[in-house]
């Protein structure tokens, strides 16, 4: 309860939230999409955000166009060809296009194959918004809009407020979007 307090109690995390899912909402009334990626628990989050967009969170609704880079087969197979440092750049590089927007999330902030698919989707156009931990890592100096639970405690912890944040980011991309 804490770490969510301290989190929501800073006026730039209530920006920075609001700010991310303009990105996100402008992306997909441009056309764009949203693609998510995570390692571990973060790849379970990655997989939430984008089938609560995709599928359906709280009312029926339009499909909105969010995927998450966790399909087994590519994860296997670029990690294999190119290791693990390239499984989310690869999946980006695929399927990013100019006006998308990576949501790349990583409790530490310094997730090497996180950190690698926001720059090669800078390199394509696209925004990126860091869902992080602890002082936000690499991911802080290279995304567009940073969303860091400034907790240097375990990941569990920031994990916990980070499942809030992406309800919170669905919920505006909605009410942003009209639905």
């Amino acid at each position: 309860m804490q770490v969510l307090q301290n989190f929501a109690q800073n006026e730039q995390n209530i920006v920075a939230v609001d700010r991310a899912a303009t990105l996100m909402a402008e992306a997909i009334a441009g056309g764009g999409k949203i693609i998510s990626c995570g390692n571990g628990g973060s790849m379970c989050d990655a997989m939430h955000f984008a089938e609560e967009l995709s599928g359906r969170f709280r009312s029926d609704r339009r499909a909105l166009p969010a995927v998450a880079a966790s399909d087994a087969s590519h994860l296997t197979c670029t990690a294999n060809d190119y290791g693990f440092e390239s499984v989310f750049s690869r999946f980006v590089e695929a399927l990013g296009r100019q006006g998308d927007v990576l949501l790349a999330i990583s409790a530490s902030g310094n997730s090497a194959n996180v950190v690698k698919a926001v720059e090669i989707a800078k390199l394509q156009g696209m925004h990126a918004v860091g869902l992080t931990g602890k002082n936000g890592g690499l991911l802080a100096g290279v995304c567009d809009v940073t969303l860091c639970v400034a907790h240097s405690g375990y990941a569990d912890r920031i994990q916990e407020v980070h499942i809030k944040i992406i309800h919170t980011l669905i919920q505006l991309i909605e009410q942003k979007l009209g639905l």
